[in-house]
């Protein structure tokens, strides 16, 4: 088998004949671990400016964000096609009239080909699912969950407001509705884990209906719960060259089928404390490519079929 492993864009260009580029939109939904509903304060982790560009503002509202990025898109790449990525915080946590006023706002521009969601599993529905089944009709429709481990000690400790059960409940659910662009987003590194159990997930993961995934490696932000925690006592972080090593065996173990959409992260160095790889974007993508070809290993090369678990 060719080595290597299924990457999103490719995967994108296949369905439709060219690169299709990501628009991030900010609603300005909150989560409901910060408002109460299943906790305060958020996962200790997060820090929305770690990821979301400066002309991401919900201010601007979601048509004008996505004409601004769009413009930006396709001056740089010369791009033509969209995704727009409700990216931060939980962008289903709202009524279901408010969503469909903003998704179908997202969709208004002639060059946006789909949605993407990101969201965490308590904050979906049946008739929030709905919704994106009847987009889906017209348009590309990724609804993008939140697990960040499979393990409850883990949400626990980052302070998520919902268990492993309620993930596999909600995907359950997603599939059942007929959404078939299912992703899942984990983090590895968290203090609780061993590096056996988070290598354990490429096998629950890959038992579980859904056919994309995210993965990074956890990082230490300025401003959040993680980094007070983490100036009290140093935990250990992933170093680059293990982290890569963690990587290309993950990949190993994961089901071929599913399409990898992000394999690292790379917050801004102004906020990281760690761990401090001193590697752009790019570097890290080449490295991860030239690890593959190398030892010309693939996705799936040690895959196994694995039930699913709950965990305590």
């Amino acid at each position: 088998m060719k080595a290597g492993f299924n990457s999103f864009g490719p995967y994108m260009k296949s369905l439709y004949g060219e690169t299709v580029y990501k628009v991030n939109v900010d609603a300005g939904f909150t989560c409901p671990n910060r408002d109460g509903t299943a906790g305060y304060g958020g996962c200790i982790y997060c820090n929305n400016d770690s990821f979301r560009p400066e002309a991401c503002k919900p201010a601007l509202g979601v048509d004008k964000q996505v004409e601004n990025g769009i413009a930006y898109l396709s001056k740089r790449y010369k791009a033509k096609k969209f995704i727009a990525y409700f990216q931060p915080y939980t962008n289903t946590y709202a009524h279901v009239d408010e969503l469909r006023r903003l998704y179908y706002q997202s969709l208004s521009h002639p060059n946006v080909i789909g949605i993407a969601i990101g969201t965490r599993p308590d904050s979906v529905d049946k008739e929030k699912l709905e919704l994106l089944k009847e987009i889906s009709k017209d348009y590309f429709v990724l609804i993008e969950y939140g697990i960040q481990s499979v393990y409850d000690k883990t949400l626990s400790f980052i302070n998520r407001g919902h268990d492993y059960e309620c993930f596999l409940k909600t995907i359950e659910l997603s599939a059942k509705m007929g959404l078939t662009n299912i992703s899942a987003h984990i983090i590895v590194g968290f203090p609780t884990e061993t590096r056996q159990e988070m290598m354990d997930m490429a096998g629950f993961i890959s038992a579980l209906p859904v056919n994309f995934l995210k993965i990074h490696q956890l990082q230490i932000i300025k401003g959040t719960e993680l980094c007070r925690i983490y100036e009290k006592k140093h935990f250990y972080v992933f170093s680059y060259e293990e982290y890569l090593n963690f990587i290309l065996e993950f990949i190993e173990k994961l089901s071929p089928r599913l399409i990898l959409q992000r394999l690292f992260a790379t917050a801004p160095d102004d906020i990281l404390i760690a761990p401090i790889w001193n590697k752009t974007r790019q570097q890290i993508i080449r490295d991860i490519d030239r690890m593959f070809t190398d030892s010309g290993s693939y996705q799936g090369k040690n895959y196994s079929n694995t039930e699913l678990h709950s965990f305590d």
